[in-house]
């Protein structure tokens, strides 16, 4: 049985920052990963004054995905910070099709989905925006009887977040033990999950200050589960 899995993200380095351990964990298992970004992050941070951040961004992106072992990636060109509605029943729609002809054809296969908390973690609209479109299209492919079996949402433990935070926008604190499904323990590759964040170079200022804080905690994911 081939296990494929569909990681669907709101901008360039959410996988990366996010749940890079246990993709690299999948990976490393046998399991065939696509990666899918709704942005180019193109306003995002930019210390280096790049004039086309979009383009290197995405580069970034590239290099990320090769470390963790993607088969292929997918940019569905959406503007960054944008989001809404109108995109999320669009990007529910793309999702699907691309996951119909990635598994065309093929016998023998199980589909995860992988995304983003439904509150997007840090409250970013993006973030929620993939979440809630990954779950409408694994829940759409479902009913059309594709063998989709589990969607896995990246979420925060209240032991790493533990307060309201208000420096951004409204992020609620982590959640508690008994909310949170599944934790895969990939510290053993926090090396590699290191080097996968910092191929995120125009991002480093988030980058350094996750591995900073957490140290090789960054590689411990958690997940709420959907099937």
């Amino acid at each position: 049985m081939q296990k494929i899995i569909v990681g669907i993200f709101a901008h360039p380095d959410d996988e990366a920052f996010g749940p890079s351990g246990t993709l690299l964990m999948e990976t490393q298992a046998g399991a065939e990963l696509h990666l899918i970004t709704l942005t180019a992050g193109e306003n995002g941070m930019n210390p280096d004054s790049h004039e086309n951040l979009r383009d290197i961004r995405l580069q970034e992106w590239h290099k990320a995905g090769e470390l963790i072992g993607a088969k292929q990636m997918y940019h569905l060109g959406y503007v960054d910070g944008e989001l809404g509605n109108n995109d999320h029943v669009s990007i529910t729609s793309q999702i699907m099709a691309l996951v119909q002809e990635i598994t065309e054809d093929r016998d023998d296969i199980e589909i995860e989905f992988m995304s983003i908390d439904l509150n997007g973690i840090t409250g970013h609209i993006d973030h929620i925006v993939a979440g809630r479109s990954a779950c409408l299209a694994f829940y759409r492919l479902k009913e059309m009887g594709l063998p989709v079996t589990r969607i896995r949402l990246a979420c925060i433990s209240c032991d790493h977040f533990c307060d309201i935070n208000t420096d951004f926008v409204f992020m609620e604190p982590g959640h508690q033990p008994e909310e949170i499904d599944e934790v895969v323990d990939a510290r053993h590759l926090a090396d590699q999950v290191f080097d996968i964040v910092r191929c995120h170079h125009t991002q480093r200022s988030d980058g350094e200050t996750h591995i900073t804080h957490r140290g090789k905690d960054i590689a411990l994911n958690h997940f709420i589960v959907r099937t």
